[in-house]
């Protein structure tokens, strides 16, 4: 092999470990600058003002609420604490009327093991269970049959519907009927007089 040749190897692996070195290079500053944005977001989330829920006293009205409020607190501020941790927080909004009975039944099977709850999800499905039920659905059902579009436009008021049918029961044609019962009379009127009315509220 020619000096020239071996020369020319040699300055070709250079070039090659001075890309890998760049690239290399370019890995660690990608993983060092996600690392930062990750630390950034974790502390933005823990100086962020989150209300805390209203204290729960086992209102079929109320759960909803009150779950919707703990998700929020809990997915900000508590993100790094354990199942464990976050039930017995929850726990510790859960007071008076029933709900302190129920609380304390709780408390007792998890201290001797009776129960282990998988994920904080799944202790908010069984509050919704125990404190919603049937009646819960009927003021969601009263909820809906109550709303009107009013000063609304038309998209403020589909928002509204959806979510004031959600959880109340209501599904098919018997929505759709509420949805055009609470429309205001002239679109009402130009929706029945429509070729092909629409069979759901998203039409």
């Amino acid at each position: 092999m020619s000096q020239i040749n071996l020369h020319e190897i040699i300055r070709q692996q250079q070039e090659q470990l001075a890309a890998m070195q760049a690239q290399i290079q370019a890995l660690l500053a990608a993983q060092g600058a996600g690392a930062e944005r990750e630390a950034m977001g974790s502390n933005m989330g823990s100086h962020m003002e989150v209300a805390k829920p209203a204290i729960f006293n086992g209102e079929a009205a109320k759960v909803g609420g009150f779950i919707t409020a703990c998700r929020l607190f809990l997915r900000i501020k508590m993100r790094g604490s354990t199942v464990e941790e976050q039930v017995q927080w929850v726990l510790s909004y859960v007071q008076g009327g029933s709900a302190d009975i129920w609380k304390e039944n709780v408390m007792e099977e998890m201290e001797a093991g009776e129960v282990e709850y998988e994920s904080t999800e799944e202790f908010l499905t069984c509050l919704r269970k125990e404190f919603g039920g049937g009646e819960e659905e009927s003021v969601k059902a009263a909820e809906l049959r109550k709303l009107e579009q009013g000063g609304r436009t038309m998209e403020e008021f589909v928002q509204e519907f959806k979510r004031a049918a959600r959880g109340s029961g209501y599904e098919g044609r018997p929505l759709v009927e509420e949805f055009k019962r609470g429309m205001n009379g002239g679109i009402r009127r130009k929706l029945m007089e429509a070729e092909n009315p629409p069979a759901s509220i998203e039409q």
